[in-house]
């Protein structure tokens, strides 16, 4: 059976991946942890990747893990692949470089804004407040069952790790890309809308929830890439 990697978006688990059904394929999920103080995003994908099975040595990484990563995960994804040139990589609502970010978040990025991001432990309810605001339009939950869930992640984000994943986002300066990649984005995503987006892969109307309420046309095109 086939494992694939699969990285969640800020804030979420492996809940979003639920409704994934690709035959032969098990989905093996990489957790989130709180980053060390200072850590760069490079630091941080070689410290996930002890989660990864595929074999690797002093020398040199190597193996061909396939990582599937949602949205902020997308990036951590590209990331990982870093680690393993022989890597397959699936974005999912997400961005493969700087390019394709929104223009507002690299002025954010630019002028040091992602400061205003609550990020000490006592900031619980205002990290909630501040990612509530943003996450009630940008994250396009439409089932009620979505909408707990997203609030629920919401209530439960580390401030430490909020603050750190929306400075590597907004900061993000990649432009490398892994030789196997398949982009698959919605036309309506409203956090990274698909007019800065060279997908493979287009889900029309879908939102940037799409790996859960639009799951049956996700497994579909996952099934017809893996």
């Amino acid at each position: 059976m086939k494992q694939v990697y699969c990285i969640s978006g800020l804030g979420a688990d492996e809940r979003i991946f639920s409704r994934l059904k690709v035959p032969g394929v098990e989905f093996v999920y990489l957790k989130w942890f709180v980053p060390e103080k200072g850590e760069s995003i490079g630091a941080y994908a070689n410290r996930m990747s002890m989660q990864v099975r595929e074999p690797r040595n002093p020398a040199g990484p190597h193996g061909n893990p396939v990582f599937l990563g949602v949205s902020f995960g997308g990036i951590m994804a590209i990331e990982l692949a870093k680690l393993y040139p022989a890597a397959r990589v699936v974005l999912v609502s997400s961005v493969k470089s700087r390019k394709e970010l929104p223009a507002w978040m690299k002025w954010v990025g630019a002028l040091g804004l992602y400061r205003l991001v609550p990020s000490r432990p006592g900031s619980v309810t205002r990290s909630s407040a501040w990612l509530h605001e943003i996450g009630s339009d940008f994250l396009g939950a439409e089932s009620e069952e979505e909408k707990r869930l997203r609030d629920e992640y919401v209530r439960k984000v580390d401030p430490a790790y909020l603050y750190w994943a929306v400075k590597q986002i907004v900061q993000w300066k990649n432009y490398w890309r892994p030789q196997a990649l398949h982009h698959i984005h919605g036309s309506k995503d409203k956090t990274f809308p698909i007019r800065g987006i060279t997908a493979t892969h287009v889900i029309s109307g879908g939102g940037h929830f799409m790996v859960m309420n639009r799951a049956e046309e996700m497994s579909r095109i996952l099934a017809s890439i893996l």
